[in-house]
């Protein structure tokens, strides 16, 4: 659908007029708004509108006035509730309390983390602590939790609930319920001092998990200074480097990157201990028990159990596969080399533009939604780089909001991550659905005098993933917004994003945007199929390493620990990974996703599982099947986490999965076409 079709499709429906006659001179195709450089127009009349649109964040004290504001609120709802007749009116009262705090807390929480300014960083992370505090407070309120109870022991009052209402209901009483609810009143102020602590303990270790370290400029070689970030006379290395072709780069980042920090090393402890303690203090046998309650109820140990004996074998063969054909072909040749997959070979035809237009083609074909690019209005972002796309459905009209925080800056996280900025729900005291906002933050370059920025297979992959994210929150029209999006069981969040891989690496997806951008030559069937096959080499390994973050994971959340966190690390390696450890390495401290995934991470693997038996059953014959897009709307990305996870998956299959499915679903990928390759190479 063309750019001036969509136009003309927007000016047809009323419900967007003032919308369209607006901004209609801002829009274009997606994909020009990222290969240019935005236009920024200076007007100084105009009045800042705040970040988001929030008029109080004009400034960084507008952070404690936005907070004032959410807390009065909150007050008066949180008498509301406590004094009105069990009924639906006490779950809207409910959600209404938990979106007036989230609407401030989950916009703090992205901005102490990636604007540039450390003034707005520093008020946005005292906003969080003190939202924080409070949501903690209301979750052994016990007047709240009675309003709750009330409405959720009477079977006459329950039965009148529509299905989405009784289950948020009896989500906010499972908030209650592991926040320590049933204590008495010592060991709920003692569960709630936990919470706390356990809010800066997190943000600690997240903050500094992100940190880059930095050493000599004189400890690494001069010729390979470009490679990293200066800092006078240190160089700072804030990531892994992992796809650079040269190993003593990639050898170098991954040496200093991960040296151990003995301050963040201190707080990682210190956090489980307090993760196990308030787990224990609340009921559960281990923070690992607490965190499981509520996910696609299938054991994760039983999983894990069953992909580490089955890779355990396949591994060992996985390796010799890979040896036996390198010698067939080059024993000289790196992987990358003898599959020709070599990053820089694919880039000149993934430019950001081509990919966001391939993103925008296929939500079309698949959910008659668009992506319309607008200008924001001054004040409004915290980068002059950060794009603002609006999410328009062909018949609903506005979905709601992407901001895109793209490209890389100083003091900005090395970490493709999306955040729930506001989400959606009906607003019954407006008549109208709130409309979610979402920021999807990457880490890319910048583009050049001479090429708009260029993406690897590996970023291009990662930004249909986050894009995924996005897309899960813009699709789903939840009644409430406790369940909107990504807020669902953890261990099915994950599934829209990693669905949204298979399509990066399908050819049928990818030949409809991947230009050379210069030539606008096509990229060859053969580059993609390689490139595929490419992913299955050594994939049980790959899977393997998964398990074995899962199981660390588990082990980090299950007993106290006995030994330091590096010793558990080096063990649980050794066990479940094929490669050794490295010493005066601390990976662990880099494991961010202790913090959103605390014994979760296993979810990963789950939602691969999910993922891959959804692609093979309802897209693998036809990606852009435009009834499967709209049935995966309707059974997956519409609820949230308004419906049970497993429901949804049955919906979507037309069958209840077992564990062997989960197992064979991921196993059946890890079998790569070597002769495909060897008679591609000697052709």
């Amino acid at each position: 659908m063309s750019a001036c079709k969509r136009l003309i499709y927007l000016v047809k429906h009323r419900s967007l007029w003032t919308y369209v006659r607006r901004n209609v001179a801002t829009w274009s195709p997606v994909g020009a708004a990222f290969n240019t450089k935005p236009h920024r127009r200076l007007d100084l009349h105009e009045k800042s509108v705040g970040l988001f649109g929030v008029p109080e964040l004009s400034c960084p004290a507008g952070f404690q006035v936005a907070s004032k504001k959410s807390l009065k609120n909150t007050e008066l709802l949180v008498e509301k509730v406590c004094n009105c007749p069990p009924g639906t009116e006490t779950v809207e009262s409910f959600d209404q309390l938990s979106d007036g705090l989230c609407k401030v807390a989950d916009l703090a929480d992205f901005v102490k983390v990636a604007h540039p300014d450390p003034v707005f960083r520093e008020a946005a992370e005292k906003t969080c602590i003190e939202i924080g505090t409070v949501v903690e407070q209301l979750n052994t309120n016990v007047e709240l939790c009675k309003s709750l109870k009330r409405l959720l022991d009477n079977p006459d009052i329950v039965a009148q609930l529509d299905s989405d209402t009784r289950r948020v209901a009896e989500l906010f009483m499972f908030d209650f319920e592991i926040s320590g609810i049933h204590l008495d009143d010592n060991l709920r102020k003692e569960a709630v001092a936990l919470h706390v602590k356990l809010l800066d303990l997190n943000n600690e270790f997240l903050v500094g998990s992100h940190m880059p370290n930095r050493i000599a400029s004189s400890a690494i070689p001069a010729h390979l200074h470009l490679q990293f970030e200066n800092e006078g006379s240190f160089i700072q290395i804030g990531g892994l480097h992992a796809e650079s072709p040269d190993s003593l780069v990639r050898e170098i980042a991954y040496r200093i990157y991960l040296y151990p920090n003995a301050e963040l090393m201190e707080c990682l402890e210190e956090l489980l201990k307090c993760r196990y303690k308030l787990a224990k203090l609340v009921g559960y046998e281990s923070y690992g028990h607490r965190a499981l309650k509520g996910t696609m109820h299938i054991t994760c140990f039983c999983v894990l159990c069953l992909f580490f004996f089955f890779l355990s074998h396949r591994t060992a063969k996985d390796f010799k596969m890979m040896r036996d054909m390198k010698k067939k072909l080059n024993p000289h040749n790196s992987v990358s080399v003898l599959y020709n997959i070599e990053p820089s070979l694919y880039s000149p035809y993934l430019s950001l533009g081509a990919c966001m237009e391939g993103l925008n083609n296929l939500f079309f074909q698949l959910y008659g939604v668009s992506l319309m690019s607008e200008h924001p209005s001054p004040g409004e972002v915290w980068s002059e780089d950060v794009r603002k796309l609006a999410v328009v459905h062909e018949t609903e009209g506005l979905l709601g909001y992407i901001y895109c925080d793209f490209f890389h800056r100083p003091d900005k996280p090395h970490q493709d991550c999306h955040f729930t900025i506001r989400g959606g729900r009906w607003c019954q005291e407006t008549g109208q659905y709130q409309l979610p906002v979402v920021v999807l933050m990457l880490s890319l370059p910048h583009p050049t005098k001479s090429a708009p920025t260029l993406l690897t297979p590996g970023m291009m992959e990662n930004l249909f993933h986050e894009m995924g994210h996005a897309m899960h929150s813009m699709l789903g029209r939840t009644r409430y917004q406790h369940v909107t999006g990504t807020r669902c069981a953890t261990d099915f969040a994950e599934v829209p994003s990693i669905l949204m891989e298979y399509f990066a690496t399908d050819f049928r997806v990818i030949s409809q945007f991947a230009r050379h951008y210069e030539t606008g030559q096509p990229l060859p069937e053969s580059m993609v199929a390689r490139l595929c096959e490419s992913k299955k080499v050594c994939g049980a390994a790959d899977t393997q390493l998964q398990i074995f973050y899962a199981a660390l994971d588990q082990l980090y959340h299950d007993k106290p620990l006995d030994r330091s966190t590096t010793e558990i690390l080096k063990e649980t390696q050794q066990k479940f990974y094929g490669l050794p450890y490295t010493p005066n390495t601390a990976w662990q401290l880099r494991f961010s996703h202790l913090i959103g995934y605390g014994a979760k991470y296993y979810s990963y693997l789950m939602s691969r599982a999910v993922a891959s038996m959804v692609w093979k059953q309802c897209f693998v014959q036809d990606p852009l099947n435009r009834d499967m897009g709209e049935r995966y709307r309707r059974e997956m990305l519409a609820h949230g986490g308004a419906k049970e996870p497993m429901l949804m998956v049955e919906g979507m299959l037309k069958r209840r999965p077992t564990i062997e499915d989960f197992v064979d679903a991921l196993v059946s990928e890890l079998n790569p076409n070597f002769e495909t390759f060897i008679m591609d190479s000697e052709s």
